[in-house]
């Protein structure tokens, strides 16, 4: 006869002993991890900002746990090239990714992305970073106020530059010209550096630009940087009012380094790296040259990397679609 107890009670038992043994599995993959080289990928050009923070963090991790940690630059497609790389690793912890903001941006700038956010799990932030919003010293404006006052004076006549097309740089120009109610001309570049050239060449009358490529500029005579994004000051610049200070909410999100493993990876191999990225980056020589570039350090653990994420996704997509911004 069929006894339905026993073949439920046989289902259950089935079901925690998976569940015991993947939590066997999982706990002996991080005991035994790292055991070989780990590839961390980084899905733009060596020399940039993201490559210096992850040869800076590999190096560190390479020596912390006597195995290689082999950055590769994968450059291509706004980024997309190697995250997808990742997306698409085995859950093993050996294919590591260091994305920045782009990567929650990108669901809401292309139609076709080929991978999905929730094939990465969140493993640090290592740091943040903001834009400074900034205007020719020669113009004599000393306040975003005095900025949007004569923008609305001579609608369309003024211009704002940025690192390129759906940066964060272009996202924050537009959102301002939507929450102030004035119109000024993109003027997009090829990066942060070309950017700021243009800026103290006088070829712009206004650019957000990132704090790492601005950095060794703040103090030059020939620009006033009159706010900043983020949710608080910038430490190198305390006197420069946020944003939200000169009365413009709605700017808090900063920019991001972070590190991501495969979904599929074990949550103790995740913990695990997430816990000695947090500890590099609290190192003194770490934490100072991560200042040195322009930049807040962080070292979350993935539990506190994660809300940071879904709160992102959510605030720049409300910024694409209501200023029509597509990439396709």
């Amino acid at each position: 006869m069929y006894n339905r107890r026993s073949a439920v009670g046989r289902v259950l038992s089935t079901v925690a002993v998976a569940a015991l043994a993947a939590c066997g599995i999982s706990a002996h993959a991080a005991d035994n991890y790292p055991s070989k080289p780990i590839r961390l990928v980084v899905p733009y050009p060596a020399g940039g900002g993201t490559d210096i923070i992850a040869r800076l963090m590999s190096t560190q991790l390479s020596q912390r746990w006597g195995q290689p940690v082999i950055v590769d630059n994968k450059p291509g497609a706004s980024g997309m090239l190697g995250n997808d790389i990742v997306a698409k690793a085995p859950g093993d912890g050996y294919t590591v990714l260091l994305g920045i903001t782009a990567l929650v941006q990108i669901p809401s700038l292309y139609k076709k992305v080929p991978y999905k956010l929730s094939d990465l799990t969140p493993v640090s932030q290592t740091a943040k970073s903001a834009d400074l919003y900034m205007v020719p010293r020669s113009s004599g404006i000393t306040s975003l106020q005095q900025y949007v006052a004569k923008a609305k004076a001579a609608p369309g006549t003024l211009n704002y530059g940025t690192y390129g097309n759906a940066t964060s740089s272009h996202l924050h120009g537009e959102q301002l010209k939507m929450k102030a109610g004035f119109d000024m001309v993109h003027v997009p570049y090829q990066g942060s550096g070309p950017e700021m050239a243009a800026m103290l060449g006088g070829q712009l009358t206004s650019a957000f630009v990132d704090a790492t490529a601005a950095y060794p500029h703040i103090k030059s005579d020939k620009i006033n940087i009159i706010a900043v994004t983020g949710a608080q000051r910038h430490p190198a610049l305390p006197n420069v009012p946020t944003m939200g200070e000169s009365g413009y909410a709605g700017f808090e999100a900063n920019g991001w380094f972070g590190y991501f493993l495969p979904a599929s990876t074990p949550q103790a191999v995740v913990d695990k790296l997430g816990n000695e990225l947090a500890a590099i980056v609290k190192m003194p020589e770490i934490n100072k040259r991560l200042l040195d570039m322009g930049l807040i350090p962080v070292g979350s653990t993935p539990q506190e990397f994660k809300p940071v994420l879904e709160r992102d996704a959510a605030h720049w997509k409300t910024i694409v679609d209501a200023a029509k911004i597509s990439m396709d």
